[in-house]
């Protein structure tokens, strides 16, 4: 099922809605949450709603989420070149995840639907990643 984008505001006539997803969790987060799956229900129906109910319950924000540009970038990378094959989309400052961190809507990264305005329904599958880096 394709992502949708929702609207910003939802009218004051209605109550608020909600939308239960299952989270997964891998490396780092899932030992921050305690569990490799949970179910976990918000008040509102965009990535953005979740993200925001999920990072004030438990505090994974800051292995997730990049403030700047250079939060988001890994040093070390060759610099990619000027005409790229394909679509390449990123999120917006702000809305971008730390290097190796990932955010999976179904099994689709967040900038390949609608990053953080992507829809969500009940059911919907939501991945948390930020793999155990290990070194020699």
């Amino acid at each position: 099922m394709p992502a949708e984008i929702a609207p910003e505001t939802e009218t004051s006539d209605e109550s608020p809605v909600t939308t239960t997803v299952t989270v997964r969790c891998t490396g780092h987060v899932r030992d921050a949450v305690g569990a490799h799956e949970l179910e976990y229900t918000f008040e509102g129906t965009r990535l953005r709603d979740f993200l925001e109910a999920f990072f004030a319950e438990y505090d994974v924000e800051d292995m997730l989420i990049a403030e700047t540009e250079a939060d988001a970038t890994a040093r070390g990378w060759a610099p990619p070149p000027d005409d790229l094959p394909g679509t390449w989309r990123k999120n917006p400052e702000g809305e971008q995840t730390r290097p190796y961190a990932r955010v999976c809507i179904n099994g689709r990264f967040n900038e390949h639907a609608a990053g953080f305005k992507t829809k969500l329904a009940d059911g919907d599958r939501v991945a948390l990643i930020y793999p155990f880096m290990f070194c020699c």
